[in-house]
């Protein structure tokens, strides 16, 4: 095994899984380590919602964490289990940007794969995209999965 880790950043879209298909493929061939992170902003969670009948919903942190683990990081896990790489997930809350650079830098990653568009195409054309932004922050080779 090789000291090399190698970082994917997802979001459940289907970039994000082609992101993790390419970097499994080159973590076999170059016996690196795989770390598969999903942040998940929970100010965009808290934005105000009105349900029919006129009341809030309560968003619960520990529900919806749950339920994003279930959603995106174990399928992954299931998925490549049997393709002899060493692979662990993490779910993060907080700004996606922000929180996957300092992933970056404390794991020593050495590459870092994002999907080229993300869950929203309309939050990428507005805010220029986690990818985009990405790109100008890291200090790593980024791979950016179309």
């Amino acid at each position: 095994m090789s000291n090399n880790l190698y970082l994917v950043a997802i979001d459940g879209s289907e970039w994000g899984y082609r992101a993790v298909d390419m970097a499994v493929n080159l973590a076999k061939q170059t016996q690196a380590r795989l770390k598969i992170l999903t942040v998940v902003d929970w100010s965009y969670l808290q934005q105000p919602m009105i349900l029919e009948g006129g009341s809030l919903p309560i968003l619960d942190k520990e529900v919806e964490e749950n339920n994003i683990t279930a959603r995106i990081l174990t399928p992954i896990v299931e998925k490549y289990k049997s393709n002899d790489v060493e692979l662990s997930t993490e779910l993060i809350w907080g700004n996606p940007c922000d929180e996957i650079n300092q992933q970056v830098q404390e794991l020593n990653a050495t590459m870092l794969f994002v999907g080229r568009h993300g869950s929203s195409r309309v939050v990428d054309i507005l805010l220029g995209g986690v990818a985009n932004k990405l790109a100008h922050m890291v200090n790593i080779p980024l791979v950016l999965v179309p």
